[in-house]
Order: structure tokens, then sequence, then C-alpha cells
């Protein structure tokens, strides 16, 4: 055990952790309507504690257990047996290891919320979220992460997927399911309303982009320089996709707005986490040039064109964000184009099937959508029984 990195990635663990409460919280909840608010607090905070339960029962050992199919870890980690406070995962504490990648495991189904906000039932929420985290991203997390066939020695020979920190594993697997979920949904009944509390938003992107910094940071799972170049190519590409998509937005519409900019830091967040570890700052300064406009352009792309009322924007920032950076491992050298376009084919073709399954059996189970009257009047009052805000705003 090394105990600078021990201490390193407990710190790391904390921040991942900050970026889903509050920082999630908030930025999905600054954007809703007011009446709506606290049914996203509730969803995003419900996650949080079913994912750590379930990663405890099963998630981690299908994950990082040690099976040998190369498909998935087996049942040996359940319930963490065989891990105490002595067994280590290369110089860490095991139980370290489990706790920094629950907070993964958390933050992932945390994302989807933002498709479905204001329409969907609760019980769907938890019982999807569960059983998608459960079915599609520990697979997932084991094929890449775990030593699986998409690793290194894998499908694509000794070099496989890069992927640092979570574009394949965590940016695109919430992001096509956000997609398919809102698409299955249908559009609010008025999509016209703004956000009740852009205040809200900026404070939880601040946090989102300081909770980063353990995000991929931490992904390195060393305190060395390999961990501090991955924190820097971090901040810089979310400096620069804030600044781009303001200027975009000031360009396109004659003004740059506060949610536009943070949206923008989201996005540039997004597009550096597969590409952290493999790049430098100027690499990050073009990613998060281009992720400022190219996230904006796919926002309006599924929200006035395709009519998608993907509700926060979760497929066009996280999805197009993650899948842009991990082609742009390829583009700057550092991976292979076979290894990393392969693995976006597999993962997102294996993502689409298993939320589309989990969609048809979780809804014959419990409603995928509240009535009219339960969403005309809010989520808040009707489905939790307390309100922050007026029901007029």
């Amino acid at each position: 055990m090394n105990p600078a990195d021990t201490a390193w990635i407990i710190v790391a663990t904390a921040l991942v952790l900050f970026m889903s409460l509050p920082g999630l919280a908030l930025f999905y909840g600054g954007l809703v309507r007011g009446r709506n608010v606290l049914s996203v607090f509730m969803q995003v905070y419900s996650i949080a504690a079913l994912m750590s339960v379930l990663w405890l029962a099963f998630g981690y050992t299908i994950a990082f257990g040690p099976g040998a199919s190369g498909y998935w870890g087996g049942l040996d980690k359940a319930f963490l047996m065989g891990v105490d406070v002595d067994s280590l995962s290369g110089t860490l504490p095991e139980i370290l290891f489990f706790a920094f990648q629950m907070t993964f495991a958390v933050i992932t189904p945390a994302l989807i919320v933002g498709a479905y906000v204001e329409r969907v039932g609760f019980g769907f929420v938890l019982v999807f979220s569960g059983l998608w985290m459960l079915l599609c991203y520990a697979p997932v997390v084991h094929w890449i992460w775990g030593g699986g066939f998409l690793a290194d020695g894998g499908i694509f020979g000794d070099t496989g997927t890069r992927d640092f920190a979570g574009g394949i594993v965590v940016h695109e697997t919430a992001g096509l399911a956000a997609l398919l979920i809102a698409m299955f949904l249908g559009p609010r009944k008025n999509r016209t309303v703004p956000p009740h509390n852009p205040g809200y938003v900026m404070i939880g992107a601040g946090m989102l982009w300081v909770g980063w910094f353990g995000f991929n940071g931490g992904s390195q799972l060393a305190a060395d320089g390999g961990a501090a170049m991955a924190l820097t190519v971090t901040h810089i590409s979310a400096a620069t996709a804030s600044l781009t998509w303001a200027a975009w937005e000031k360009f396109k519409y004659g003004k740059a707005s506060l949610v536009g900019i943070v949206t923008g830091t989201i996005a540039g967040l997004a597009s550096i986490t597969p590409a952290s570890g493999f790049v430098g700052p100027i690499e990050a300064l073009i990613i998060g040039a281009i992720a400022g406009v190219l996230c904006q352009e796919a926002v309006n792309l599924i929200r006035n064109k395709l009519k998608i009322d993907d509700t926060l924007d979760v497929f066009a920032v996280h999805g197009v964000g993650g899948i842009f950076g991990t082609l742009m491992i390829a583009a700057f050298g550092q991976g292979t184009w076979t290894a990393q376009i392969g693995a976006l084919l597999i993962v997102g073709v294996f993502t689409a099937v298993v939320t589309v399954v989990l969609i048809k059996l979780v809804s014959a189970i419990t409603p995928l959508r509240v009535d009219l009257e339960t969403e005309t009047n809010g989520l808040d009052l009707s489905v939790h029984g307390e309100r922050a805000y007026d029901l007029n705003s």
C-alpha cells in the first residue's frame, strides 16, 4: 500500500460523490420548473443511496471480479466477500478502490435523470436505475476497466480501448440511455418554460467542475504527475469550452447566457474525460474549443430539429461529448482508431438493447410516466407531498 496514493484517492472519492450530491442535483434542479425542483433532488439523492447498496451487493463483483470470460467479473466478490482492510488493489486498499468506483456507479445513472425530469414516475426511476447499473453499466466497466474483452489484450490486440475516466463507460452509456428514455416518454406538455433558478445551475456546475478533478485526476489511481496532468487538462478543457460555447451563443443569438456558459463547462468536462490521461494542455485546449461548439449544435439538433425532449440535454452534452473525446484519443495518436470506434459501436449497441428491454420491462411493472394532472401540478407536491415554490413558478 502506498500512503500517498491512498490519501489522494480518499480525497478523490469524496470529490466524485460531491459531483452528485449536491452538484448534479443543483445543476439539474435549477434547470426545471419550481414545482419540480424537489423531485429532481429526490431522484438524484435516492439514486445515490440505491446505487451504493447495489454496488456493494453485485455491481462491484460484476465490474471488477476475477471472472475469466472477459464479459463479466462473476460473483466471487458479491457483498465484498474476501475483501478486508488488508486486501490490496494495486497500491490502494481494495476497499478504497471499491468506494472510489462506487461513486462512478452513483453518478452514471444519476446523469440520466436529466432526460426524464418533470414527467417520470418515481418508481420507474428507482427500478430502472438499479437494473440498468447492474445489467448495463457494470458489465461495460468490466469490458474496459476490469480487464475484459475490450481492454488491452482483448479483441483489439495489445492496444485495447483507451478510456481514462469514462467517455465510453460513463458518458456514452448514460447519454444513449437518456436519449432512448426521452423518446419512449415523449415530450413534456409544456416545453417552453425557462429554468426557474439559473443561480442553482451555476452553483451546481461549479461543484461539478471542482468534483471533476477527483473524477479524472483520481482515475490515475496514484498521487503522481499523471494525476496532476489529468487534473490540469480537465480544467483547461472546461475553461475553453465555456468560452467557446458563450462565444458561439453570442454569435448566433446575440446574447451569451449564464446557463449557456456553464453548460459549455460540462461539455468541456465530458469531452476531456476519456482523454485526460493521454493528452497535454494544448490537446485539451483543442478538445475544449471544439466541444463548446459541437455540443451546442448537438443540443439544437436534438431539441429543435429532431424534436426529442431530452429535457436537460443529457445526450447532446454528455453523450456527444464523451464520444467526441473518445475519438480524439485516436486523433492525437494515443490509441487506435479501430479500438476506439469499435468499442464505441459495441458499447453503443449493447447499451441501446439493454436500455430498451429495461424500459419495456420496468414500465410493465411501474408506470413510466405520471398522469397529466400530476405533471401539470408538478411532481414535488403530487408525488412527494412537499414543495419549495409556489405552483405559479
